[in-house]
């Protein structure tokens, strides 16, 4: 919990004085009646003492004081909102190792396929990207709201030499920055970077400078580390081995507040999508809730009040 209006906490420190001139008055109440030096006549003439029910509705009365000071400072709590904007950029690797068939029907086609389950799924008003990376990185559908446009950009990749992780990154985030400068209008929405790769960043930047960019940015990457340590593809006559290098897309995720998965099969990858897709679609806002503090606090000021007629024939 947080308070919208913090600085009114401090009649908080009046609560204790008042607690401690209510302990003062029992006690000087307590030595006048000593004074009556009769205590067997004192006994007969005084009223049955009310003992600890006396001390009940002056409880409850501090206790309604204290839920009004909580709520006049605005008392506000984390609610999950729909977000209505954002800008995601999906990068897409197109390096030959995606041709291997350790995730049916190959890696490539499982991406693609799960690619476009997760552009269909996202809220209508995101825009998306989608980015292509092999030796180098392009932009084959700047960010928009247009679903049928990413998705028939992704159905377009083709397969090519060399992995440039680093600049996939980089030319994601030039993506979001043109977009932001020319529909933005000063309050430019969220963003987000979604990057399928399965093999080392080979070629241009390297990966530590894409995290610094990203970070300045102000933009998470999460990455999915695609496949298994057993693929192979045929190149050229030659079989090749090509694992997953999940440290270097992890350390990439982790280091730019995204999140890292791993994905060994169409169905699970599917399942990653799905996650991601649902992290940007909410946010937190802090709503404010001093409507309780001041219902509680109305409960307490009728059981203080109430306690005091039935006991007393007096409000207190």
């Amino acid at each position: 919990m947080t308070f919208l209006s913090p600085e009114r906490l401090w009649l908080l420190a009046l609560l204790p004085l008042l607690a401690a001139a209510y302990v003062l008055v029992q006690l000087r109440r307590r030595r006048h009646t000593v004074r009556f030096t009769n205590l067997a006549l004192l006994s007969q003439v005084a009223p049955r003492r009310p003992g600890w029910r006396r001390h009940v509705a002056a409880g409850l009365f501090l206790s309604m004081i204290l839920l009004m000071m909580i709520g006049f400072a605005r008392p506000a709590t984390g609610v999950k909102v729909p977000r209505d904007r954002a800008t995601v950029l999906v990068a897409v690797d197109v390096s030959l190792s995606m041709m291997a068939r350790d995730v049916a029907p190959t890696r490539f086609e499982a991406a693609k396929a799960a690619a476009k389950k997760f552009i269909r799924d996202l809220p209508s008003r995101f825009n998306v990207g989608v980015v292509s990376f092999a030796g180098s990185a392009n932009l084959v559908a700047a960010p928009s709201t247009d679903r049928e446009a990413a998705i028939a950009s992704i159905d377009q990749l083709v397969l090519a030499k060399r992995t440039a992780i680093g600049e996939a990154v980089f030319t994601s985030l030039q993506a979001v920055r043109s977009f932001d400068a020319q529909a933005s209008q000063g309050d430019p929405p969220p963003a987000h970077i979604v990057l399928l790769s399965d093999g080392d960043n080979t070629t241009g930047r390297t990966v530590p400078e894409a995290i610094d960019a990203s970070r300045a940015a102000h933009v998470p990457v999460s990455t999915i580390a695609f496949g298994t340590p057993y693929g192979t593809v045929d190149i050229e006559g030659e079989t090749t081995s090509v694992s997953v290098n999940k440290e270097t897309l992890r350390m990439l995720a982790e280091s730019t507040q995204g999140k890292a998965y791993e994905a060994t099969d169409a169905d699970q990858l599917s399942e990653v999508y799905a996650n991601i897709g649902s992290s940007l679609g909410w946010k937190i806002e802090h709503r404010d809730v001093s409507a309780r503090f001041t219902g509680i606090a109305l409960l307490f000021a009728l059981a203080a009040g109430g306690t005091s007629l039935l006991w007393f024939s007096r409000l207190p």
